[in-house]
């Protein structure tokens, strides 16, 4: 497969480029020395249409292709890895669930919105007893039925909590996944759009984090909230199946952004190794530190690759459970090895905030954590090589 992006993705790629330039870059440090979620930012990147890429025009989006996508978020998440972490959710996981398993009405009523950025998603599905194991999901959704003006109304009530949800005090709609039939375990899942400000339904800590500290993330509490059957989500007990089949684009996205928060360090660390002089001449003459810059560039355009082929698969429908894998680990490691390496080219000052490369440093480790940790990705990788030697 031919992976030259066209003209129109050059383009693409130029203008998000100058975008991140002029809205993005300069504001990244004090964002994140603030610990601010960057609202001033939505409306522009709403505007150059990141948030409705992947959604169809007939709902008001864009109608890109996957490749399109992963080429922009590179480049947000290259200038600033919160606000890249902010546009991958809002349009994998949030706007994505919607489009995947909602009705025409759900449809129509969000995807308009959230294309638009007048609101953002958030999706629930961790919860702080299960990361990974979602068959231990506690939150639960129960059926009741009532009587209003002689007619039956389906509803379900919700308990529960979710935590390390990203757009978690700001959304503007929730997915979240709760458990219908406890027996089934992962397979007893269902989906639910909640609006904030349904009673019994709130934002709960902000969670203190290490890195990203621009992206907004939280725990929400959900305590006796009642939604009716039209906030439904997909089929009855089917969440878990949506679920792998978001999370398989959700890990292109993942990959994409981990490569763009690698290649800011590489450039980086480019830049100072030319203007850095040790013993007379730059740190770019000496041959280790070429080396630490041939394994970042080597690692990171292989990253990429993988990212761009799973991403084009998408879009040509075929299945890619392990090739999103394979780009998001690949990529995860790749770009958390860049940065490591950066630092090092850096020495005592890339350990300050002077210099950008501590922030990279601090936000990829969620690349090898995030939307699977880098062993469930093998694990993953693993068990679809099994099934593919056994066809």
């Amino acid at each position: 497969m031919n992976f030259d992006l066209t003209e129109e993705q050059k383009i693409l790629q130029k203008t998000v480029r100058e975008f991140c330039a002029r809205y993005i870059v300069p504001n990244a440090a004090t964002w994140d020395e603030k610990e601010v979620f960057p609202h001033e930012v939505i409306a522009p990147m709403a505007e150059l249409g990141l948030f409705g890429m992947r959604v169809p025009e007939r709902y008001g989006g864009a109608g890109m292709a996957m490749v399109d996508y992963v080429v922009a978020l590179e480049e947000v998440a290259a200038a600033d890895a919160s606000v890249g972490l902010t546009m991958a959710s809002h349009n994998s996981l949030g706007s994505g669930h919607i489009f995947q398993a909602g009705n025409e009405a759900q449809k129509s009523k969000y995807l308009p919105r959230l294309a638009a950025g007048e609101i953002l998603g958030a999706w629930g599905l961790t919860e702080p007893g299960s990361g990974s194991d979602a068959g231990a999901a506690r939150t639960r959704a129960v059926r009741r039925e009532r009587k209003v003006d002689g007619r039956t109304v389906v509803e379900w009530v919700i308990d529960g909590s979710k935590t390390f949800i990203t757009q978690g005090s700001v959304a503007g709609i929730y997915v979240i996944l709760a458990s219908t039939s406890p027996e089934k375990k992962q397979r007893g899942l269902t989906a639910f759009l909640v609006e904030p400000g349904t009673p019994g339904f709130r934002s709960g800590r902000k969670i203190e984090k290490m890195g990203l500290h621009a992206s907004d993330t939280t725990e929400l509490i959900l305590e006796g909230v009642v939604v009716p059957d039209e906030h439904r989500l997909g089929e009855i007990d089917n969440g878990f199946y949506d679920t792998l089949q978001i999370l398989d684009k959700g890990r292109v996205s993942i990959g994409a952004w981990a490569v763009g928060i690698g290649r800011a360090a590489f450039e980086a660390a480019r830049n100072y190794a030319r203007d850095r002089v040790q013993f007379g001449q730059p740190i770019s003459e000496f041959q280790a530190v070429q080396h630490m810059l041939a394994d970042m560039a080597t690692e990171l355009d292989a990253a990429r690759l993988l990212v761009w082929n799973a991403a084009a698969m998408q879009d040509h429908g075929q299945r890619i459970t392990r090739q999103a894998s394979e780009a998001k680990y690949y990529a995860a490691r790749a770009a958390t090895r860049a940065c490591n390496a950066a630092l090092q080219i850096h020495g005592g000052y890339g350990y300050t905030r002077e210099f950008p490369i501590e922030r990279y440093y601090r936000d990829v480790k969620l690349a090898e954590i995030g939307e699977g940790t880098n062993e469930v990705q093998k694990m993953v990788i693993g068990r679809e090589l099994i099934k593919e030697f056994s066809v």
